[in-house]
């Protein structure tokens, strides 16, 4: 009983995955930092850097729909400034 419980657990789970990136137009003070660094590092052939935010969550969800829906609500209330970056949304395999 306890392994199918375990089992069926498993099959309702969904991994997904969120990258978060400032717009274009805004200016990204910590990426330009980093790129400063590799250049100083001998990466100099290294010309722009942007850097971000990656979330990876995992519901117990069977309907993908449902559990996107899910996600963009978390963006869009936690997760995401929506005024200065962008998000995409992922399932992982």
């Amino acid at each position: 009983m306890e392994n199918q419980r375990q089992l069926n657990s498993r099959k309702n789970k969904l991994k997904i995955s969120v990258t978060v990136t400032l717009k274009k137009d805004v200016l990204d003070p910590q990426g330009k930092v980093i790129l400063q660094t590799l250049n100083g590092m001998g990466m100099e052939n290294l010309k722009n850097l942007r850097q971000g935010k990656y979330f990876e969550l995992e519901l117990e969800e069977e309907n993908e729909e449902n559990a996107i829906k899910q996600i963009d609500d978390a963006c869009k209330k936690l997760l995401v400034n929506l005024i200065i970056e962008n998000y995409k949304i992922d399932i992982l395999k």
